[in-house]
């Protein structure tokens, strides 16, 4: 690094946008740079994470409905785009970079408009629409996946991975849990930070289908939704199935650390997670994420080897408990799914977005010789948890 450079964090308020970021900005003020987040009030409410970064909430520009919504939006990103470019006078951006979600927009527009350069990330398979609309003017589009859908020009894409928590990198450098054929069966299950009303319909009612000599094994973590979790809770009492229910999980390093097995939402972050701490999973995608792009996510684990995916107009509780019956009824192929998982994660991707910030920050060429759109994608493992279901 030659010199201390001024970097503007512009994330959407989900965790999907913001825990990236929050990873990124630890490693940049490790490095000495100084940093600032833009987001919205959702973000700024998200405990813990950025209490040691200056923070600014501006209008989001978020899409509006109904028949005045177009206007509201042009207007908020007018708005939002104008408060940017008031504090990047008193805080003069060497580099942006957007982590995505319509919150993010303003702030980049700003940045483009003075001839900031911009950087994007992109956690998901597919490319985002604020990411989409922007990715033109930016010099770089850093990628979690070898190929991303709905890039335009694949010369920017530069694959990094998504960043994550030290806590959950550490995870990939120690053993898998052991786990033979009589020891307990610890089984996470996640929705994202929102959780999942049908993984509490699912999951407990596949748990009681499996075979007596699984089932009496079980230690079930499982996340709820506020208005399911005490139903979820009676059914595992009324099973004599070790369940812990919460409907938020603060230590969730510590849960997967533990888990054997976790079943989740494809959230590019709960990948991101489970691949760097090299842990199997079962996983659900939201078929209404938008552009379906929880399936690609998904895909590209299962095709690793690493989890299987079930399609949620498929996920009942009998397909699910077969899918379990069959994974946890082998230790070996439990273990081999591990390390087929963490063999797809990316423990550096902090520091090689690190660096790609830094390369555009010192206006220098960002871009790989070899586009990650242009490179072939791996067969799928043998011996893994299998393509999709």
């Amino acid at each position: 690094m030659e010199r201390s450079m001024n970097v503007i964090l512009a994330a959407g308020g989900t965790g999907g946008h913001m825990m990236p970021a929050h990873a990124l900005a630890d490693e940049l003020k490790r490095r000495g740079h100084g940093v600032m987040l833009v987001t919205d009030a959702r973000g700024a409410k998200i405990p813990a994470i950025f209490d040691e970064v200056e923070t600014h909430v501006l209008p989001a520009g978020r899409m509006e409905g109904g028949i005045f919504g177009p206007i509201k939006t042009i207007w908020g990103i007018y708005k939002g785009t104008k408060a940017a470019g008031e504090l990047y006078d008193a805080f003069p951006p060497d580099v942006v970079i957007g982590f995505g979600g319509y919150p993010a927009m303003p702030s980049l527009l700003a940045a483009q408009r003075r001839g900031v350069p911009t950087l994007l990330h992109e956690q998901n398979a597919v490319l985002g629409r604020v990411n989409r609309a922007l990715a033109g003017k930016a010099k770089a589009v850093a990628t979690a996946y070898k190929k991303v859908q709905g890039l335009k020009d694949p010369r920017k894409a530069v694959l990094v991975g998504n960043p994550v928590r030290a806590e959950v990198r550490r995870l990939g450098e120690i053993p898998y849990p052991a786990f033979d054929e009589t020891s307990p069966l610890h089984i996470l299950v996640t929705g994202g930070s929102q959780g999942a009303t049908i993984l509490g319909e699912v999951v407990p009612a596949a748990m009681g289908m499996l075979p007596d000599e699984l089932k009496h094994r079980l230690n079930i973590v499982q996340q709820c939704r506020a208005e399911d979790i005490d139903e979820v809770r009676q059914t595992y009492v009324d099973l004599d199935i070790p369940a812990e229910t919460m409907t938020y999980i603060e230590d969730m390093p510590t849960r997967i650390g533990e888990a054997h097995l976790i079943i989740a939402r494809a959230g590019a972050s709960t990948i991101a997670e489970l691949t760097v701490a090299g842990r199997p999973a079962i996983l659900i995608p939201l078929p209404s994420a938008t552009d379906d792009h929880q399936t690609y996510n998904a895909m590209d684990m299962a095709e690793g080897g690493g989890a299987r995916m079930i399609r949620q107009s498929n996920f009942t509780p009998e397909t699910l408990a077969a899918q379990l019956a069959e994974i946890c009824s082998d230790p070996q192929a439990l273990a081999n799914a591990a390390q087929r998982s963490l063999s797809i994660g990316k423990p550096r991707a902090a520091e090689e977005l690190a660096d790609l910030v830094e390369r555009v920050g010192a206006g220098d060429n960002p871009l790989p010789t070899d586009p990650v759109g242009a490179r072939a994608r791996p067969a799928p493992r043998a011996s893994g948890m299998g393509v999709p279901a």
